[in-house]
């Protein structure tokens, strides 16, 4: 194996080195590898790709690239089957995934870590503050801001390619939200967890304190530094607010002191915003944070979707990809109401998925409307296998044909229209052939 002459991808593209990650991702893109180091070499693009992940398939995001799908997954007190995870671990793979995080907030969670980080194709990431109180055993209060730090160490360690921080948030914050102008506060869990320790301890929030420890740590083990939105509007009423943009302006303080050290950097985004602020909120972002590419959490465009919320977010990631967002956190119809079960996972990821292709499709990404041009023909002809061989879930539309077939006639109609079928119809006068319907 050839020895790496860099610590990360970013400083590898600064040396005008083209690893084997940027030729694997450059390939999927249809660009060349120049064109993607480059991307790199400013921070408008990442590789996350930490090399203790064995087996990672590598995936490069950013803005001017195909817009990526995020999978949260996770154990929780009350649910925690850790061979269920892994069905929508494979699950989420399958379909499409880029990304999986780990969430998990219970039991022993180094060993599923690592088993992602041995077995899992996609990205891995995770939030180490949720593991905190889990790995020490110690509530949130006993903690010190060395063991924060340690653990984002002992992440780095076991293979995670990048770690939410939520490194924005300091003692003003406490300030502003105990000045009580939110309507929903913080919805952030981990920033809800550091916003409760700097309360209970008054010291300042330690991923900000010794954020130049922790960026060492990242470029030691190539880990993408994602800058967590601790901040993010929980409801539409919240969204755009001083509050968000306070937070955000920091974050973009934060990503130069990381790019300084040749540390890749994402930063997450909102939340819940009204479909009319999404393009405004990318452009602040892509101002504020330099371009660095921007990681997304639907956004979701109401608040009274409970259970329908991977339709919300697909909505708002629509928009927000066509805008410049680059990663899509997808969302589940369980958002809100429960940890979301394996139907609940493929929903989300497919509702995401159409989001981000949708997106594609609209910012004019080389060959993102090549496979619904090649749906078009096979529609005209009526091929079905065909249609389904290019479908984004063709098992669920192969399922929905085959359980409703029509009478007769099945290979060049369904149920719906029968003979009154308009593609039946042209095809068959354009041929000069007599359109029989009763």
């Amino acid at each position: 194996m050839a020895i790496r002459n860099y610590k990360t991808q970013m400083e590898a593209a600064r040396k005008n080195i083209i690893t084997p990650e940027m030729e694997i991702c450059a390939a999927e893109e249809n660009i060349s590898p120049e064109k993607l180091r480059t991307q790199i070499a400013k921070g408008i693009a990442v590789i996350p790709a930490n090399p203790a992940h064995k087996g990672l398939v590598p995936h490069a995001v950013g803005s001017k690239l195909t817009t990526k799908i995020n999978v949260n997954l996770g154990v929780s007190r009350d649910c925690k089957d850790y061979d269920i995870e892994m069905q929508k671990v494979l699950s989420a793979a399958d379909l499409g995934a880029e990304a999986i995080m780990d969430l998990s907030s219970h039991g022993n969670t180094q060993p599923f870590r690592q088993k992602l980080c041995r077995e899992c194709p996609a990205m891995v990431g995770t939030v180490p503050v949720y593991d905190a109180v889990i790995h020490y055993q110690r509530d949130l209060g006993e903690l010190t801001a060395r063991d924060f730090v340690d653990v984002v160490r002992l992440h780095a360690e076991d293979g995670v390619d990048f770690v939410t921080l939520h490194c924005g948030i300091t003692q003003k914050t406490i300030e502003e939200v105990k000045a009580g102008k939110r309507k929903m506060n913080l919805v952030s869990r981990g920033g809800s967890l550091v916003f409760a320790w700097m309360a209970m301890t008054g010291e300042e929030n330690p991923f900000y304190e010794y954020y130049d420890e922790i960026v060492e740590i990242c470029r030691e083990h190539d880990v993408t530094i994602s800058l967590g939105d601790a901040c993010r509007p929980g409801c539409l009423a919240d969204a755009t607010d001083a509050t968000q943009i306070g937070e955000l302006l920091r974050l973009g303080e934060l990503t130069e002191r990381a790019w300084e050290r040749d540390v890749q950097v994402m930063v997450e985004g909102p939340g819940h915003v009204p479909l009319d602020q999404i393009a405004a909120n990318m452009k602040i972002q892509e101002t504020i944070c330099h371009g660095a590419p921007f990681y997304v959490l639907g956004p979701l465009v109401t608040d009274i979707a409970p259970g329908y919320d991977h339709i919300t977010g697909a909505i708002g990631g629509a928009i927000a990809a066509m805008n410049g967002a680059a990663f899509l956190c997808y969302v589940t119809p369980a958002e809100h109401l429960a940890l979301p079960n394996v139907d609940d996972v493929r929903n989300g990821i497919i509702a995401s998925k159409i989001a981000a292709h949708a997106a594609d499709i609209a910012k004019g990404i080389p060959g993102a409307r090549d496979r619904d041009d090649r749906m078009a023909d096979a529609r005209r002809k009526l091929d079905w296998d065909a249609q389904f061989a290019e479908a984004l879930d063709p098992v669920t539309a192969k399922s929905i044909r085959d359980s409703r077939l029509p009478e007769d006639d099945h290979s060049d109609t369904c149920s719906m229209c029968g003979k009154f079928c308009a593609v039946r119809s042209i095809n068959k006068a354009l041929a000069g052939e007599t359109i029989d319907i009763l």
